[in-house]
This record gives C-alpha cells, structure tokens and sequence, in this order.
C-alpha cells in the first residue's frame, strides 16, 4: 500500500486557540481509494497560525533532517488548502522535488508551487468569475482552459473544462514550474514540474468533487498511481540491496 504524505493545515478552534488539522475529505478520499495517509506535523517550535510570514525562523540542519526522514516514509505528498504556508511547507517541497516524489497540491499548495523558488507573489482575486463559492461544495462553477501541450491534458483528455473554486487570492507565474491551465479572467490555475516526476498543481480542489466530476477523479487517480509506481520501484531497489 503507498503512502500519501499530507502536510498539516493551521487554523484556529472555535474557542481561539492554534490547532493542525487534516481535512475530512482529504483522508476519506485517498483511503477510500486504498492508500495510507500519513500526517506530517510541522517541525518547529513556533505558533504556526499566529506568527506571520516574515517572523518564523530559518530551519534548523535537526529540523531539516526530521523532514527528510518524514518524507522518507512517503510515496506521495499532496499539499492541501488551507490558510498559509510557512518555511516548513517550502522545504518539504523542496525535498520532494530533490527526492522525485510525486506532488499533487491543491489551492494553497498550488500557490505554495507558485512561488517555488521565488518571493511570494499572490494578489487578490478582482473578477466577475466566480473563485470563491463559498459552502456550496456540489456544483462547479467556473470554465478552464488547459494547455494541450501539458501533462494534465493527457490525464484528462480535454481542453476545456469545469471546476470548483474556494480561493480569494491568486498565484502569478513561477519562471520553474509550467502554467498549463488559466480561467477565461487570465488567472493561474494549474502548474508542472518539468521533469518526468508527477509533479502537479491546480487552483481547484478535484478532493471536492472526486464522487461526482470524472475529471476530478482522472487527476486524483493519475497522482495515486504515481505513487504506486514509485511504492513498487522502492520495493525493487529494496530487493537488490539484499
């Protein structure tokens, strides 16, 4: 069984105080399929929802090396929504690049992808399309067109089509990874890796609507399979050791 390895959200409980959380629709989606998930809590001592941006320290080499071992354990990482990314968020991506497993991120972890490498750069959503649909989770709301020379054309199949959207900010083009999808308001809405590790990012969230949009299921189910190819390829390289 692979193993999906999902960073934990910040936010904060009804009665004020700083929690982590995964999301329902996270967990049940990919076990449902038949992959574990496994938590990766952050690794520094610091309030992770109250300290802003510029306040949290640098990664410490303890710190760095007990992500390295957290990611050691994973065949996927699929970073969720949520309300911010830290240092913690970065380096794990960076790990997962350096160690080519594969990434599926979503809302906020397609943002995190946006800036890979790069000064954070998110601006606010000023459009009459529809990018924050609020608790309505069972409708799709606005069009985007997909880029056909782009590995998320070959998982789907189609140029145009329909998604969710919970997002009041938007990304900006990354000079690493690929823009390969955008809304008729010119926004960002998908991202690649180049390289031949799945390596993916949509504004959307296909965890929403996996039961009911098969295109949201094409894009969760190629990110499971990656992880299954590269589960298998670690048990190869594991029997030639012995």
């Amino acid at each position: 069984m692979s193993v999906i390895g999902v960073p934990l959200r910040y936010t904060h409980s009804d009665d004020g105080h700083p929690i982590l959380y995964l999301s329902e629709k996270v967990r049940r989606v990919f076990q449902n399929v038949g992959v574990e998930v496994y938590s990766i809590v952050p690794v520094q001592n610091v309030d992770y929802i109250d300290t802003k941006g510029n306040e949290f320290p640098k990664l410490t080499l303890e710190q760095k090396v007990l992500i390295h071992k957290n990611l050691d354990i994973c065949d996927g990482v699929f970073f969720p929504g949520g309300m911010k990314f830290t240092p913690y968020d970065r380096y794990l991506l960076e790990v997962a690049i350096e160690k080519k497993i594969p990434v599926l991120a979503v809302c906020l972890g397609m943002q995190l992808l946006s800036c890979y490498d790069e000064d954070v750069k998110l601006e606010d959503n000023n459009s009459s399309i529809i990018h924050d649909q609020g608790k309505e989770e069972d409708i799709l709301v606005h069009e985007v067109i997909i880029d056909k020379n782009s590995k998320l054309y070959q998982i789907i199949g189609q140029e145009k089509i329909m998604v969710n959207s919970f997002h009041k900010r938007h990304a900006t083009d990354n000079h690493i990874y690929k823009t390969v999808a955008r809304s008729l308001d010119n926004q960002v809405e998908a991202l690649e890796y180049p390289g031949e590790t799945f390596n993916l990012g949509v504004q959307w969230h296909p965890e929403i609507s996996y039961e009911f949009d098969l295109n949201s299921k094409k894009i969760i189910d190629a990110f499971i399979l990656a992880t299954k190819e590269r589960e298998r390829n670690k048990d190869i390289n594991s029997s030639k050791v012995k």
